[in-house]
């Protein structure tokens, strides 16, 4: 049996939709990147992956805060979903947004207690978010890896939802993001 799309629910704006698709490439390649990239010691300097992890983070970053800008500016487009669903979805954007918040910054703290410079497009420079050695900029470095992993969970689940829509709920749900 085939459901009806007569009654689609209304698309995100395009600003949406780019800055969603942009968030995921950019988290894409972050995660590639701190994958593959060498362990990080006392003597480290940010060059090679490195350097192209903090790049990629300074890029997420300012993204990230243009995305949390535009949602506080244009409100989504009303949602079909159910009163249950409507609340996980709502608890896991939270979630996501700030985990997609949280992450980055964690390592620009961690970053700036070794004296790295975090830049964006390796132009503009941030500015340093703890002092140099600092014990506690070094920790936030672990906990910075730690909840890198949540994130990857929450974006598990995101993506999850995302099917369970697609191939079980059948609705067009998936679309409204859809480039």
């Amino acid at each position: 049996m085939t459901k009806s799309y007569d009654s689609d629910p209304p698309p995100y704006d395009r600003g949406a939709r780019l800055l969603h698709w942009l968030v995921g490439a950019l988290i894409a390649i972050q995660f590639a990147i701190g994958w593959i990239m060498p362990d990080i010691g006392k003597v480290t300097q940010p060059i090679g992956l490195i350097a192209w992890h903090l790049g990629v983070g300074a890029t997420l970053i300012a993204v990230m805060a243009v995305r949390v800008v535009w949602r506080l500016t244009h409100r989504p487009p009303p949602s079909s979903l159910s009163s249950l669903l409507g609340a996980a979805s709502s608890a896991t954007y939270f979630l996501l947004y700030a985990a997609l918040l949280v992450v980055p910054v964690l390592g620009w703290v961690n970053a700036s207690s070794r004296g790295w410079e975090v830049r964006l497009l390796s132009i503009v420079p941030y500015p340093s978010l703890s002092p140099t050695g600092s014990v506690v900029g070094h920790a936030m470095g672990d906990v910075h890896s730690a909840l890198a992993w949540v994130l990857l969970a929450l974006i598990c689940m995101h993506v999850g939802a995302a099917l369970f829509h697609r191939f079980v709920l059948k609705d067009r749900v998936v679309q409204r993001m859809w480039p």
